[in-house]
């Protein structure tokens, strides 16, 4: 089994307590669907900064909101979770990438 880093891009913000309520739920459902497959939650990103090879740093300028880790037999298999993301269903996308062993 390996680690998929699913990672959260774009995506709209609730606009009132009400539908941030039932956001958290359905994410909760559905991390929580993962059972011992999810590695990590994850966590929503903030301020970004970019160092560059010559040191320097800039403002970041991307569009990662989140992340999160999970074990699957295949990154087939992560997709396939990756595609219930209720992440989704708020105009994001969601990146799959297989995180390698060092």
């Amino acid at each position: 089994m390996a680690k998929y880093l699913l990672t959260y891009h774009g995506g709209s913000y609730p606009e009132s307590e009400e539908e941030a309520a039932a956001i958290m739920q359905a994410w909760s459902e559905w991390l929580g669907s993962a059972g011992d497959k999810l590695v990590d939650g994850g966590n929503p990103t903030g301020q970004t900064r970019i160092i560059g090879s010559d040191g320097a740093v800039s403002d970041g300028a991307d569009d990662l909101t989140g992340y999160s880790l999970i074990d699957a037999d295949s990154i087939d298999d992560a997709v396939a979770f990756a595609k219930a993301s209720p992440h989704l269903s708020a105009g994001g996308k969601v990146g799959v990438r297989e995180a390698l062993d060092m």
